[in-house]
């Protein structure tokens, strides 16, 4: 019997509604960094990577000590790794910060909604993985997008692919370790810290500010609240994915980039014309074939 059929039903329903509420504030969170549009988006970043650093070490260490430390340095290779996770992490939220507020709203939800199959390709061309009929369709349906996309505008959809690439490659360095989540979000965040806040404090020791008070107290509150917008809801995740069924967040998982698509049509006003709605159903049937698949082959598996 799996962990998730032991699980009582009320967890499971209580992991269900937090992983959906995440996905919904991961889908809204456009909004939240276009509000510091004044800001630059390589302060932003750097105060994102500051203040969620001292929100999650500090969970970390009030529900498990120093013992989440400890578990990651006994795997010879997962403190290396992460570190490269860390790189991997901090490149996609720069460019997606940037790209908000560069007024590509729409692109960075085409890059998660291609994200899942870019990651299937990581597997194949990384770890060797094999992909059933379906599977390679969707892959195929997916790819024809991006190249219409591509013929469309003239040229690839850099934003998207940057994203999706820089995530899957997230989370192909993840599943090559077995570590906690949030512990191992806590260990990319301290790679990351002294060269944030070492930036920060560069930048405002002459450089057009970078710390505080450059920008009037209520840019410098959301600074710090970024923390809290980046940390709490991968926290929310890692306990909801636990408790619910992984072709049921594969489902989830696409409720943030329909979001963060219907903000940069109806509320960020961006184009959206005829040409690139086909480009989006190719993926979306693309999508389609590959969530069918996986939840085909979950109902498939003897309980």
């Amino acid at each position: 019997m799996s962990a998730v059929e032991r699980t009582p039903l009320q967890e499971q329903r209580r992991g269900l509604a937090i992983t959906a509420f995440t996905f919904t504030l991961w889908g809204l969170v456009p909004v939240y960094w276009h509000l510091l549009k004044a800001v630059p988006s390589q302060q932003i970043i750097a105060h994102r990577i500051i203040w969620s650093t001292v929100l999650v070490v500090a969970w970390l260490l009030i529900s498990n000590g120093t013992g989440w430390w400890r578990q990651i340095a006994a795997q010879p290779r997962a403190l290396p790794t992460l570190a490269l996770s860390s790189m991997a992490i901090a490149f996609n939220w720069g460019l997606y910060i940037w790209a908000i507020n560069a007024g590509h709203v729409i692109e960075t939800s085409l890059g998660y909604f291609i994200n899942p199959l870019v990651s299937v390709v990581l597997g194949v061309v990384v770890l060797k993985e094999r992909l059933r009929g379906l599977q390679w369709l969707a892959v195929a349906c997916a790819a024809l997008g991006v190249t219409w996309l591509t013929i469309d505008a003239g040229t690839p959809p850099w934003i998207a692919l940057g994203l999706a690439c820089s995530f899957g490659l997230y989370g192909l360095l993840r599943k090559m370790i077995s570590v906690d989540p949030v512990a191992g979000l806590g260990i990319e965040s301290l790679y990351l810290f002294l060269p944030a806040i070492g930036f920060a404090l560069w930048s405002e020791a002459g450089h057009g500010g970078g710390f505080f008070g450059g920008w009037g107290w209520r840019n410098d509150l959301l600074l710090i609240l970024g923390g809290a917008v980046t940390a709490l809801p991968l926290i929310g995740f890692a306990y909801g994915v636990k408790r619910i069924p992984l072709s049921l967040v594969g489902i989830l998982q696409y409720i943030a980039p329909s979001l963060g698509l219907l903000l940069g049509v109806f509320f960020f006003r961006e184009p959206f014309d005829s040409a690139k709605a086909i480009g989006f159903a190719a993926i979306w049937v693309g999508l389609l074939l590959f969530v069918s698949d996986s939840v085909y082959r979950s109902r498939k598996i003897p309980r």
